[in-house]
């Protein structure tokens, strides 16, 4: 009987001290503390600071000139959805939910870009908790048989080799091709169009086109739009603000249930994605660093937190949608392996830093400064 109750007790002890008591804020009302209060040497972090005030993008503050730019190699590439105009490089730093770092205007909405595929990675995970998708290693053609889905090649995809983007999917959808997007250096487009395809789960390539395919087919499994999802299932509760936005092509409407609904992109790379202020995307990050509980409320389950941030055979360093911190060509070296992120064009950043008890949301920082800005963070707080 003895040894029962010490074991108990060392259980709920265990339980007890390995959960993190972190801060959530209120819709429109984020606490501040000083960052001293946490053991940060305040003047290597507000040298970090400036470091991503200094730093921004390089590209056009006119996202349409800067999209049109980054990919004027693909052929047929062009603006299908919404783009807006952006700021000037704003973030936050949160530590065990606090800010104790912020610049920019963190309330200005802007386009987030591939950022975008991290939230729609979790509208994946709503729908295998909720038992909609039985296992993501399911065959996608199981549930989506319109045709997407089919042939000798495309009949072999799960829905794992969509999240983690080593599909090699081909086809067409809303006006994109799959060989037409993010086309190798070498070769022309006949080379492109009748290559070769892969045996899905074995080479990954970043493709907005089968991200779009993986939304399209997320869309019918969940019978409602996305955004709705994202808004009921995760911002609202999160107390997001009500200024997101989640937009797809113009052409890009499907009918399910008798009812005409969008499509939603993964990304902003021909216009749309999702357009959200940085504060929303922290919330999201605080969200995550507690393994999917909000306050006393759990929105997403640890299994899929922990499937999603696990390295995918192809590229170690990208699980479902997430990017990872472990060894491979995007490793950030003297940081934590734990550590994961999402990434959007231009430099957009939610770093997840559980060791650390951090989430650092970047906005508008030069894409290869990232690594520079998270080592500084590091060393203020050593």
């Amino acid at each position: 009987m003895r040894v029962t109750l010490c074991l108990t007790l060392l259980f709920w002890g265990g339980l007890v001290f390995s959960q993190q008591n972190y801060y959530f804020p209120e819709r429109h009302n984020w606490e501040e503390k000083p960052a001293k209060e946490y053991g940060f040497d305040d003047t290597k972090l507000n040298e970090a600071i400036r470091f991503a005030q200094d730093n921004e993008y390089s590209g056009s503050r006119d996202l349409r000139i800067a999209i049109l730019k980054g990919f004027e190699r693909e052929p047929f590439h062009e603006i299908l959805g919404p783009t807006k105009k952006r700021g000037g490089p704003a973030g936050l730093l949160l530590k065990n939910g606090y800010i104790v770092g912020k610049w920019g205007d963190t309330n200005r909405v802007d386009m987030t870009f591939s950022v975008t595929k991290s939230f729609l990675s979790t509208m994946a995970g709503l729908a295998v908790d909720q038992g909609l998708i039985h296992s993501t290693r399911d065959l996608v053609k199981d549930y989506i048989w319109d045709g997407t889905f089919g042939g000798p090649h495309n009949s072999k995809i799960s829905w794992e080799h969509l999240l983690q983007q080593n599909s090699d999917w081909s086809g067409e959808l809303w006006g994109g091709k799959d060989w037409a997007d993010r086309p190798p250096r070498e070769g022309s487009l006949d080379d492109w169009k009748f290559r070769k395809l892969n045996e899905p789960g074995t080479v990954m390539e970043y493709n907005d086109v089968r991200v779009n395919v993986l939304a399209y087919s997320l869309t019918h499994v969940l019978r409602k739009p996305l955004p709705m999802v994202l808004k009921e299932e995760i911002m609202d509760k999160i107390d997001a603000s009500t200024t997101w936005r989640w937009h797809g092509y113009e052409n890009a409407w499907t009918e399910i249930d008798g009812i005409q609904m969008k499509s939603v992109t993964g990304g902003g790379h021909s216009g749309g994605g999702i357009f959200i202020n940085a504060e929303d995307m922290a919330r999201f990050g605080l969200l995550f660093l507690n393994q999917g509980v909000w306050k006393k409320d759990r929105l997403i389950s640890e299994q899929w937190i922990a499937k999603a941030t696990t390295p995918s055979e192809p590229n170690p360093n990208y699980g479902y949608m997430w990017w990872l911190n472990t060894k491979g060509n995007r490793h950030w070296e003297g940081l934590s392996e734990n550590l994961y992120y999402a990434a959007g064009f231009g430099g957009n950043f939610i770093v997840v830093d559980k060791e650390n008890d951090l989430v650092v949301v970047t906005r508008w920082l030069e894409p290869s400064k990232i690594g520079t800005l998270m080592k500084m963070i590091d060393e203020a707080l050593k």
